[in-house]
């Protein structure tokens, strides 16, 4: 006989089912959508694609061994120099992120289009400073803005960022960069509307015990006549052929002082060592080679050429006329 459930087990029944694992797997689900959605901005949209990102990531990352050395030799001391972002954002939540007073400079950099930036944190300004006059580089809690003679150090410093600027973008474009101006407060510096898109390149720079920001900031408009350039693979061929282009130049410098002897056989003979022995001053050898015949030259005691003896105005000389052979130079 059937089992007759109880009105207790029909609604422990119901209540498992409206619970069951159906409703699960639908979260589970939705859940999994959800997660593939990615939130887009139609009116910042990313306007520089992943691939150039990673190009201008390893140029940056070059400018920054670069650039570490240089600060290196400037300082007398370890200064470490450290690739930390490369984002695009709108100008003006790059500027609302600067700190005033700062020390930002504009720049031009020819083939580009656009004035660029480039900013100094404060605490490493200050600390670059305090290093260059003597001091150990410690951090100075200050707010305020630079002095004359203070500006003439940073102007040294920033050169010297400009010139290593332009040997990281050697392997993609040919740059100049040549300084437009110097500000103190990053709201008077408009070099592109405030909605419109910028690559910001954010180092980080210890000295010491401080350790500050470096931020150069590239408008889209000044990377767009370039933008095709900004491929891994543009970048992979031109850094082959930047170390082919260096190799040669190693090795013919390396070869332009080389000394080598170069001698000439008139000729040879045999004679015995008894008639040697007796050779005399005004003695005459007798030769079976003819006077016009090839004599055989040799470079570092190795015969390389065959040439003929003659006079190059008043002094004597040898024509090369041949080389020889690889099998004659090893019986040599």
């Amino acid at each position: 006989m059937a089992k007759i459930l109880s009105q207790e087990e029909i609604d422990a029944l119901l209540t498992t089912v409206s619970t069951g694992d159906s409703g699960i797997e639908e979260d589970s689900i939705g859940d999994d959508k959800l997660k593939s959605i990615i939130a887009y901005d139609f009116k910042h949209p990313n306007r520089v694609s992943k691939d150039q990102i990673r190009t201008l990531e390893n140029m940056h990352d070059n400018f920054a061994g670069h650039y570490a050395s240089t600060l290196s030799a400037l300082m007398r001391t370890i200064v470490d120099v450290d690739l930390v972002s490369v984002d695009q954002i709108t100008y003006s939540e790059f500027i609302m992120s600067l700190v005033t007073p700062s020390c930002s400079y504009t720049f031009s950099a020819e083939p580009m289009d656009a004035v660029c930036l480039v900013d100094f944190n404060p605490t490493l300004t200050f600390s670059f400073i305090d290093r260059m006059f003597g001091g150990n580089g410690k951090i100075l809690e200050t707010e305020r803005e630079l002095t004359g003679i203070e500006r003439s150090v940073m102007n040294r410093l920033v050169n010297k960022l400009y010139r290593d600027m332009e040997r990281a973008w050697e392997n993609i474009v040919k740059i100049t960069v040549e300084q437009k101006s110097f500000e103190t407060n990053p709201q008077f510096i408009q070099i592109v509307p405030p909605g419109e898109t910028v690559v910001v390149v954010s180092f980080q720079i210890k000295l010491f015990q401080s350790t500050g920001l470096l931020t150069i900031c590239y408008p889209y408009v000044s990377l767009e006549p370039i933008i095709t350039k900004l491929s891994a693979q543009n970048w992979i061929d031109a850094t082959k052929k930047k170390n082919l282009d260096s190799d040669r130049n190693i090795n013919l410098y390396n070869l332009k002082d080389v000394g080598a002897e170069i001698t000439a056989q008139l000729l040879t003979t045999n004679i015995k060592m008894k008639e040697f022995l007796h050779l005399k001053v005004y003695d005459i050898i007798p030769s079976e080679t003819k006077i016009n015949a090839p004599i055989d030259i040799f470079v570092n005691h190795r015969k390389k050429f065959i040439g003929k003896p003659g006079l190059s105005g008043k002094k004597r000389a040898i024509q090369l006329i041949g080389f020889c052979e690889e099998k004659e130079m090893e019986v040599t």
